[in-house]
């Protein structure tokens, strides 16, 4: 989906929001208030997965390790091809700064 056809105020203002967090701790308390923690883990799985080819995994290699749906994994890999780069920017930004802490 393309980012311009989300954009409204609501969205506009929740990602406002999420702009003022500082830290991990903070990133914890709103999260787990805004998502159920089925809602929260799920988004966590799709960011792996898309780690897990990012980093040149095979569909095979992240169906084994993640147990996900087989249309979980294919919506993450084909956003992160043909999607709005959001993975790709997040991604590069955490391994130029050395990695995942």
């Amino acid at each position: 989906m393309n980012s311009k056809t989300l954009q409204n105020q609501n969205i506009k203002y929740l990602f406002n929001g999420i702009l003022t967090l500082k830290n991990i701790d903070e990133c914890y308390a709103f999260f787990c208030d805004l998502f159920t923690p089925y809602e929260l883990d799920m988004m966590s799985q799709r960011f792996l997965v898309a780690s897990e080819f990012y980093n040149g995994a095979s569909f095979t290699d992240v169906d084994t390790k993640t147990r996900l749906s087989p249309a979980t994994i294919s919506r993450v890999k084909k956003d992160l091809k043909y999607g709005n780069e959001g993975y790709s920017m997040v991604l590069n930004r955490l391994h130029g700064k050395g990695g995942i802490k």
